[in-house]
């Protein structure tokens, strides 16, 4: 659990992410509005790469823990996109600086993580190569994944919500056939 300061300088970070890009935050912005000195920013983090870091594992530890069986993908795909809905400029603002491999990486675990999930909740009592589940949640995760940077690199205007619930309108049943066609064979 993080300490009072810790948490102090992540929501002062949060809340400046929301009002400017990330390469115009400094660590002096970060320690006049959470109120302490520069010292305890430094004993905490490193730099500002380091505290973006650790927000982003955090929120990816707290998905993966809350989250533990889904009624569908797109569940999956909105328990991953929740924080950028509620966040939308800082994550913007993440996205569009020098971190974005952070948090592609982030998305990517969020992914195979929820979704991996969801796979084994559908595959129970079904016998099916490993390498064929390899394969099917890696592609699942890949649809997915280009669909939500497809989204941000757009600048997160659109409805995501309907455009997934379209998308598996669309698409749904492709993961329960692969899965059947494995067991199959």
């Amino acid at each position: 659990m993080p300490s009072f300061t810790e948490s102090a300088i992540k929501n002062s970070f949060l809340k400046l992410l929301e009002q400017k890009p990330l390469s115009s935050i400094t660590v002096k912005d970060i320690v006049e509005d959470c109120g302490i000195n520069r010292n305890s920013f430094y004993y905490h983090y490193h730099d500002i790469p380091s505290l973006l870091e650790e927000m982003i594992t955090d929120e990816a530890v707290r998905i993966t823990s809350e989250y533990k069986t889904f009624d569908s993908i797109e569940d999956c795909m909105m328990a991953t996109v929740d924080f950028a809905l509620e966040h939308r400029r800082a994550v913007l603002h993440i996205y569009n600086s020098v971190s974005r491999d952070v948090y592609e990486e982030y998305l990517w675990k969020i992914l195979m993580h929820l979704i991996s999930e969801y796979f084994d909740m559908l595959c129970k009592g079904i016998k099916i190569k490993d390498e064929d589940r390899e394969i099917i949640v890696s592609a699942t995760v890949c649809q997915c994944f280009g669909m939500i940077i497809k989204w941000m690199r757009e600048g997160m205007t659109d409805d995501i919500r309907s455009r997934f619930a379209r998308f598996w309108e669309l698409y749904g049943g492709i993961t329960e056939s692969a899965i059947r066609k494995s067991a199959e064979q």
